[in-house]
């Protein structure tokens, strides 16, 4: 197996480095109900997806202490 013949420094590691980004999820309004939500998914508030409900949203219960 081959061996690297120097020592990367630091600063060539880093510089390598720097693409591995991550990328932010784009995030719009819900054309129903105007709640934040991510692109491309069902609106998780009201369950509308390009104008057609895709599933009945619940309520969710709050435990009682």
């Amino acid at each position: 197996m081959a061996n690297p013949r120097k020592r990367h420094t630091r600063t060539m590691r880093d510089l390598r480095r720097t693409h591995w980004k991550l990328e932010l999820k784009s995030i719009t309004r819900c054309e129903h109900c105007h709640e934040p939500k991510i692109a491309h998914r069902v609106c998780p508030n009201c369950g509308y997806y390009k104008g057609r409900q895709v599933f009945e949203v619940t309520q969710k219960e709050k435990k009682v202490k």
